[in-house]
């Protein structure tokens, strides 16, 4: 069950900390104001995140002496659990409905959100069947379809909470794990054209997602509605110019934007910090995406790559969909930005994986 005492890759280890430390900085900054009107406690977000953070840096550190073969006997358990608490949330009186999606659970004072655990549960089952049936996966009928259903039968779940952009994270991570195996292209190309069919007519059949496409395109149709948090995340990133109003001293935090410790802590860090510190958290985060790169490259088989690349892969996709939103990029789709946004189940996952992956960064050596 435990490996060897050789060392994990510090480099990645002390980029997640620095991570971290700023997340839980940004998140006081960005909550501070809010945190006191609503509950009259200005550290109340902060002290939650704490939290979990410590809770997450207690498993991360366990999981990283736990030899990650040992995931492969308990991945289809962990994925089985991980679909009963997905109809768990969606049955009334059980799941916590909030932002008009039923996609928590209530434990004690605390709630947890299980579509962050099958996106680990799905990396590790994946990582563990591609790794076993990589000569079926150039077969389409044997192969690819196979792969996919318990991505799809997920997906199906989430959306039905409603929660499309968690549900296109886990899909598009597990895309990328099932191509790194050996998929073939041609066959991704029409498993595409049906998936954007599908995203299209997701997007048509609820009038709120048609609404953010509409306010993505022009937000200023609606500046009160629709396009109100696009429109004051630009507002927070713009004047923050090239060093920022200060730490603590955004404009925006007061009741501006909506949430802001959330989706959209990265405006915050733009408007605070500058363009400088903006730069700077995204240079840590290309850091560590490099360091998880590397360390899928050089693993010693195919299960330690696959783990790698799902877990870099989910992590950059999060990144990316997070930027993208907060630059108006794209439309608003509800991703946190790991390690800094506030969320327990995000923070305390996104831990556990940095966990899985330093263990396989041992085996590099």
């Amino acid at each position: 069950m435990y490996t060897d005492r050789r060392s994990p890759d510090l480099f990645l280890l002390v980029v997640t900390f620095l991570l971290l430390s700023i997340g839980l900085m940004m998140v006081y900054s960005a909550s501070a104001v809010l945190a006191a009107n609503r509950f009259g406690d200005s550290l109340y977000f902060l002290k939650r995140q704490l939290l979990f953070a410590v809770v997450g840096i207690g498993l991360m550190f366990a999981v990283m002496r736990i030899d990650y073969h040992f995931w492969k006997a308990w991945a289809k358990i962990a994925l089985v659990g991980c679909y009963l608490l997905l109809v768990l949330v969606l049955i009334p009186g059980v799941g916590l409905t909030r932002g008009g999606a039923s996609s928590w659970l209530g434990v004690g004072a605390f709630s947890i959100q299980p579509s962050e655990f099958m996106k680990v549960a799905l990396i590790l089952f994946l990582a563990s069947y591609l790794s076993e049936h990589q000569s079926l996966l150039p077969s389409f009928r044997k192969g690819l379809i196979p792969s996919f259903l318990p991505v799809l039968l997920a997906f199906g779940l989430i959306m039905l909470q409603p929660d499309l952009g968690t549900g296109m994270v886990l899909v598009l991570t597990c895309v990328i794990m099932i191509f790194i195996a050996g998929a073939r292209i041609k066959h991704f190309a029409v498993m595409g054209s049906i998936g954007v069919i599908g995203v299209v007519g997701l997007i048509l059949s609820a009038p709120y997602r048609l609404k953010r496409l509409t306010s993505f395109v022009d937000p200023w149709q609606d500046p009160r509605g629709s396009g109100f948090q696009i429109i004051q995340s630009l507002l927070a990133i713009g004047p923050g110019g090239l060093l920022g109003f200060g730490l603590g001293q955004s404009r925006q935090k007061y009741q501006y934007l909506p949430e802001p410790q959330t989706d959209f802590i990265f405006s915050i860090v733009s408007e605070e910090l500058g363009f400088i510190g903006a730069s700077f958290v995204l240079i840590l985060f290309c850091l560590l995406l490099w360091r998880g790169i590397l360390v899928a490259i050089k693993a010693p088989d195919l299960f330690g790559t696959l783990l790698a690349v799902g877990i870099t892969g989910m992590i950059a996709i999060q990144i990316m969909i997070n930027i993208a939103v907060v630059t108006g990029l794209i439309p608003v789709t509800g991703i946190t930005l790991p390690f800094l946004s506030y969320g327990g189940s995000s923070l305390t996952l996104m831990l556990v994986s940095i966990g899985i992956l330093l263990n396989v960064s041992k085996s590099v050596h």
